[in-house]
């Protein structure tokens, strides 16, 4: 079976290694264009997906849009059975969705129709989901919203984070369209339309989602804060400046005004939500690197008493 694979970050690399150790023909990979880095945005790096093919010597089609006649003439070129897109970042036209015989299929991060949309992994936590997992669906014009062949569900542990929980479900992922891929080749996949009705949506993650809610309870605050660890990372203020928070742990006995520092020792610092509290192990005060909170208290960064994201 020939494979025309999508992807772009870190995500998508298990299931193109996946494919590739399993011996499929992978004919090409599409992925963003390289980003810019560095003061001078001089410096051009490639995506994780993209480096994989340059080490397997396979075609990489960069477009800045999967669209228009030469892109889809390019892609008519390498002749593929079937595409597979995990996390690519654009939304294809149905025009590219159809052109391989056996069409596009997509690896979803959830248990669809539950969670849509681009933060999947994100919402599932701040909801405090006990299960989420992978879907394999065909991929239609609508997002996220076509039939479903093959799903893989998985425990949300208790205090696992946002990046740690993408690591297992990117792995889990790659199993999920290698099996799927088999299924299809004998010709015994079964497609299941989805169920409007349970349908739920996880936007794209904006910087005002991950200020941190210090009046909510302290479930809340932990879920939030793991949701967004490593990246983007939650974060509070103290005297005006932003301070990212990660490592966080449950303290449902602490009392005290939202917000407030309670203590800071070897385990974290200790703050109040609405009904409990949280120990917050690590800190990074804008500017600055991720340290830990009593290594920030020591160096005079903040103290019992202060009161994080107080209005200045």
């Amino acid at each position: 079976m020939r494979v025309l694979f999508w992807g772009t970050p870190e995500f998508a690399t298990p299931p193109l290694r996946a494919l590739l150790g399993e011996g499929y023909e992978v004919v090409g990979v599409v992925t963003q264009p390289d980003k810019p880095q560095g003061r001078s945005r001089s410096t051009l790096v490639p995506s994780p997906v993209k480096v994989i093919a340059l080490e397997e010597g396979l075609p990489v089609l960069q477009p800045e849009r999967p669209r228009g006649e030469e892109f889809e003439g390019a892609l008519r070129a390498l002749a593929p059975d079937i595409s597979v897109v995990v996390a690519y970042g654009h939304i294809l036209p149905q025009s590219v969705i159809d052109l391989p015989p056996l069409g596009t299929l997509n690896i979803h991060a959830s248990l669809l129709p539950r969670w849509r949309g681009a933060a999947p992994i994100q919402a599932a936590i701040l909801a405090g989901d006990d299960e989420t997992g992978v879907s394999i669906m065909r991929m239609v014009r609508r997002m996220d919203a076509g039939p479903v062949i093959l799903q893989a569900p998985t425990p949300i542990l208790g205090d696992e984070t946002y990046g740690e929980l993408q690591l297992r479900l990117s792995e889990l992922g790659a199993l999920a369209i290698v099996e799927a891929l088999t299924l299809i080749a004998m010709g015994a996949a079964q497609e299941d339309a989805q169920d409007e009705v349970l349908a739920t949506y996880a936007g794209k993650v904006e910087r005002e989602h991950t200020l941190v809610n210090w009046t909510g309870d302290a479930r809340q605050v932990a879920r939030q804060i793991r949701a967004y660890d490593p990246r983007p990372g939650a974060y509070t203020t103290l005297r005006g400046v932003d301070v990212k928070l990660s490592g966080v742990r449950l303290a449902p006995d602490a009392e005290g005004d939202p917000g407030l520092v309670l203590a800071i020792d070897e385990g974290g610092m200790l703050v109040a939500c609405r009904t409990g509290g949280v120990r917050v192990a690590y800190v990074q005060p804008a500017g600055k690197r991720r340290l830990a909170a009593l290594d920030w208290a020591q160096g005079r960064g903040v103290a019992a008493g202060d009161i994080l994201g107080a209005a200045e």
